[in-house]
């Protein structure tokens, strides 16, 4: 499987689909993603049924993208580390553990604590040296150039474009290999942000009923964006079946049939059970 390096190396947009879970990113990778995205957002919902305001801690959320980032190997995972979890130091030990975790990239933005979702309202982000401190520390800690640093910027929210384009200047000069201008209002702005940093692989955010225009990858490599990130569209479909599904199953009728869904044999082979098994009486026969 190719490195989060060559890929970006390569030619041609990289779509990563965001996962919440272990299930979904092992989904992901079997549907073909070359790149996982772990959304912090979905990570809340999905594993502590909490919205995404900060209520999950550091070693919380690194323990997932352990989980996580195994489950879709050898396809690599950006992992969402939201503001570092405090300061400097903070955000370097962070990057350190989703290193070895098995994270190909962390993402850090410049959110004040408590942070929230980029695309909700009520936002306010750290002075622009506080900000690039952590970029900084981040990525002087990690052990290999391999492992990649995402520097994301709330500042068109907080502030105005030029305030988040100024920000994402001074975190390339931190150290970020990859910039994240968070949800740019139009095409116009999504235009700007890829005419600044022409060159730099840039990262563009598609969230449904989101701030940034619904863009297909192509139309984002058209402008000049290196990564089309679609991190909640999985769980806001999940959790619509979700919903429908207990809302029969309490009735006491259980599924209809035709109600789509995988069929028990295929969810075990989904999750590996064969090869599993395969591999447990391999191990039994070298030991005899």
């Amino acid at each position: 499987m190719t490195s989060l390096t060559d890929l970006l190396a390569a030619p041609g947009i990289i779509v990563a689909p965001g996962a919440h879970d272990a299930l979904s990113a092992k989904l992901a990778a079997k549907a073909g993603a070359k790149v996982v995205y772990m959304t912090g957002f979905g990570v809340s919902g999905a594993s502590f049924g909490l919205p995404d305001i900060g209520l999950v801690s550091a070693a919380e959320m690194s323990e997932r993208v352990r989980a996580i980032a195994a489950s879709c190997a050898p396809v690599p995972l950006i992992a969402d580390g939201d503001n570092g979890h405090g300061g400097p130091l903070n955000a370097a030990r962070l990057a350190r553990a989703y290193e070895a975790a098995g994270a190909a990239c962390i993402q850090i933005e410049d959110q004040v604590f408590p942070k929230r979702c980029g695309h909700m309202e009520g936002k306010e982000v750290v002075v622009i040296e506080e900000a690039a401190a952590k970029i900084r520390a981040a990525a002087e800690a990690r052990e290999s150039r391999d492992f990649k640093v995402m520097a994301r910027t709330d500042a068109r929210a907080t502030h105005d474009l030029d305030e988040a384009l100024r920000r994402g200047e001074a975190f390339l000069k931190a150290g970020a290999d990859i910039l994240f201008i968070e949800a740019p209002r139009d095409e116009a702005e999504l235009r700007k942000v890829a005419e600044t940093f022409e060159g730099v692989p840039l990262v563009a955010n598609i969230v449904e009923d989101g701030k940034t225009p619904y863009l297909g990858a192509k139309a984002l490599e058209a402008l000049g964006f290196r990564i089309a990130l679609f991190p909640v569209s999985a769980l806001l479909a999940v959790t619509a079946r979700l919903q429908g599904v207990y809302e029969t199953l309490v009735k006491g009728e259980g599924l209809p049939d035709g109600e789509p869904r995988v069929t028990f044999q295929r969810y075990n082979e989904l999750i590996g059970l064969g090869e599993m098994m395969a591999e447990a009486a391999e191990i039994a026969r070298d030991g005899k």
